[in-house]
């Protein structure tokens, strides 16, 4: 039953082509050499791997189960030649970080930014994924560090708080709700509200929040993250709760409102790493100057801090 690296190949050349004769010119051999090792990988696996139909192969069901599996072992292959090309051209380093998608459109490309010109030979990788894809990316070790804004447990992963910063109220402009200071949920409950699945990190957490307040919760329309909700409020489909770096980092930011809510849950941003290794030299100075501008910007660091109002709020 188990194959060898060469019938994977084989495999996974007439799955991409889609043909015996496209795997011929992939792979630069002949055409009988190609059909010659796909029989004999589908002997050595013991099902069929292709229908052939008019001259033509159809994948089956197992064919394709089977696919998705090489391709990760693909990917990880193609990895390790980046990396030995990478060490081969004497670079200083690499660095690859993950964050979710509220920090990642502008507090972590700025800090990628300023950390490149201090360190200009050093080769950066960065993503924004949600924490399912994130949290599998640290545990495999395709990056070195993650920066999220919602608790992520598991044995293997270290969270190291970051800053904090609370959920708010966005509002269509000229809202008007905007004329006043501070709001509570029971305030929003005549109006449209753009909210999360509950299944979601996020999703969740606003969905306690209306329980505690004794509030029910009934979205008009669920979106994936904050990044949609805003050019949804911009636009007046309704109001929505969002974290401040979303806000922050949201372009048409000045054609919202910003209200705080009365008694939001504080989100503590935080660094996630591998917790029986120790940080990498590099990962440490990128690490020190993420922390040097959230200090700049005003987030909430130590526990007896208050976390921002938002200047955008005024």
């Amino acid at each position: 039953m188990t194959l060898n690296l060469r019938q994977i190949e084989i495999f996974r050349a007439v799955m991409t082509t889609g043909s015996i004769s496209g795997a011929s010119q992939l792979l630069f051999v002949s055409q009988p050499a190609v059909s010659r090792l796909l029989s004999h990988t589908e002997q050595r696996v013991g099902f069929s791997l292709f229908e052939r139909i008019k001259g033509r192969l159809y994948a089956t069901p197992e064919a394709k189960k089977l696919f998705h599996e090489v391709e990760s072992v693909y990917n990880a292959v193609q990895r390790v030649n980046d990396l030995a090309n990478d060490l081969a051209k004497n670079r200083s380093g690499i660095l690859n970080v993950v964050s979710s998608p509220s920090v990642g459109q502008m507090l972590i490309p700025e800090t990628l930014a300023l950390f490149k010109k201090r360190h200009p030979d050093v080769k950066l990788t960065f993503q924004c994924l949600n924490y399912s894809h994130l949290k599998e990316r640290l545990l495999h070790r395709q990056a070195d560090l993650g920066i999220i804004i919602l608790p992520m447990e598991h044995p293997n992963l270290e969270m190291t708080p970051l800053c904090r910063n609370r959920l708010v109220c966005i509002l269509p402009y000229n809202h008007e709700l905007a004329r006043r200071a501070t709001l509570t949920l029971a305030d929003l409950r005549p109006y449209p509200l753009i909210s999360y699945e509950k299944g979601t990190p996020l999703g969740g957490m606003v969905a306690r929040m209306y329980q505690e307040a004794g509030e029910p919760l009934s979205a008009a329309m669920e979106v994936g993250s904050p990044q949609n909700a805003c050019p949804l409020v911009q636009l007046g489909a309704g109001v929505a709760l969002v974290d401040e770096f979303s806000v922050r980092s949201w372009s048409g930011s000045s054609h919202i409102v910003v209200r705080p809510i009365a008694h939001a849950p504080i989100l503590q941003a935080s660094l996630v790493h591998m917790r029986f290794e120790p940080m990498s030299q590099l990962t440490q100075a990128f690490v020190a100057q993420l922390t040097e501008l959230v200090q700049q910007q005003g987030f909430g660091m130590a526990a007896n801090e208050e976390p921002t109002a938002l200047a955008l709020a005024a």
